[in-house]
């Protein structure tokens, strides 16, 4: 279904396997390639939706408020703003892992929570996301013309 709509079907893919929805948008990558889409503009475009679910789960918990934290999940204000200190400075760094299955998203949401300085983690994050499909696609490429 995703592979029949192209490149719009790879953008939503990849936008909503960066979100809290577990999916994974490498196969339907690995589909495009395969049915002889292009490489740079199916890269680009798995990276961009993927880039931006992963700004929409960093707004997310950029909505969400410290109290709310303390109050339904017993973590006190106080080592809240600790971790704070913590990821200040290494917002890139950390922006970065954003990629990673099942936690990438929960990283993110943290960035946003955590109020991160946004153009720096999401820096990170494009560019992690951007390596993994890029070594995804360029190991796809290599199956396909093995075949």
């Amino acid at each position: 279904m995703w592979i029949d709509l192209g490149y719009w079907g790879l953008f939503l893919a990849s936008f909503l396997a960066a979100t809290i929805i577990p999916f994974s948008s490498e196969f339907v990558l690995s589909g495009i390639l395969a049915a002889g889409g292009d490489p740079v503009l199916s890269l680009a475009t798995a990276t961009l939706g993927n880039w931006l679910g992963g700004l929409t789960s960093y707004w997310i918990g950029w909505l969400g408020k410290f109290e709310w934290i303390e109050k339904y999940l017993g973590i006190p204000k106080e080592k809240l703003e600790k971790w704070h200190q913590k990821v200040k400075g290494k917002e890139g760094w950390i922006g970065l892992f954003c990629w990673l299955p099942g936690i990438g998203d929960i990283i993110a949401v943290v960035l946003g929570l955590l109020k991160s300085n946004f153009w720096i983690a999401s820096t990170g994050m494009l560019a992690g996301k951007a390596l993994r499909y890029l070594v995804w696609g360029m190991l796809t490429l290599e199956i396909i013309s093995s075949l």
